[in-house]
């Protein structure tokens, strides 16, 4: 094993490791979100608008493009959730050691809410891949071959489990960016008690932003504002 690989080792076996790994990793999700929300709202501007934005995206250095997004996005997540869940289980057992069982009680609760929240997410994640990406309905793989990308989205959304199911996920990632957003500046060192305040307001107002961004537009498919 080269030198290069040992100190690789070291550094994600130390939990300092880890928690810049999870820092790194959820400032790509974060501006991703930001990017696929900003094109996302180009539903409003039209069909014409965003079956654009959708040939833009597939066209990127001759299709290369989206595909070197969905790896280094798939990496940064699996090396996000990966990291996270070894934090949470070493910060777990080191709690049960140290805390009372009332708050070992609270602690686990706690931890259980985190996972069911992730599971979703996750679980919405592999659900968004199919039922956008690989296009396992067949309907939506006609649009699709098309070039009706925003009938597709449409027609996706016209289905109200499809919908419940998107909101409710999307809700569960908010839940994660409010504290998620902040810690990403406490692990990078750029927060202080001067900015802390700002800090943890500009988390809050980039959660609501993405929120309602995102859940806007499965709302406006069902009350027809979007057809």
């Amino acid at each position: 094993m080269s030198a290069t690989s040992c100190s690789l080792c070291r550094f994600w076996s130390s939990s300092i490791g880890k928690k810049f790994v999870v820092a790194i990793t959820g400032l790509v999700l974060v501006g991703f979100l930001a990017g696929h929300l900003s094109g996302n709202l180009l539903m409003y501007a039209g069909a014409e608008a965003f079956n654009d934005y959708a040939k833009f995206l597939h066209s990127m250095l001759h299709g290369a493009g989206v595909w070197i997004a969905r790896v280094v996005l798939l990496t940064a997540l699996v090396l996000h959730v990966v990291a996270t869940i070894q934090l949470t289980t070493a910060n777990k057992a080191s709690k049960e050691k140290r805390y009372e069982c009332d708050n070992t009680v609270q602690a686990s609760k706690s931890s259980r809410m985190m996972i069911w929240s992730g599971l979703t997410i996750l679980a919405f994640v592999v659900f968004h891949i199919l039922h956008y990406t690989v296009r396992i309905d067949s309907d939506l793989a006609a649009l699709a071959d098309g070039g009706d990308a925003y009938q597709m989205v449409i027609v996706g959304f016209q289905n109200v489990l499809v919908s419940i199911f998107y909101v409710i996920a999307i809700s569960c990632l908010c839940s994660h960016l409010s504290h998620g957003v902040a810690s990403i500046f406490q692990t990078l060192g750029l927060r202080s008690k001067k900015s802390s305040a700002i800090i943890d307001k500009l988390a809050k107002a980039y959660t609501a932003v993405i929120w309602v961004g995102f859940v806007s537009i499965p709302v406006a498919v069902l009350a027809g504002w979007l057809n």
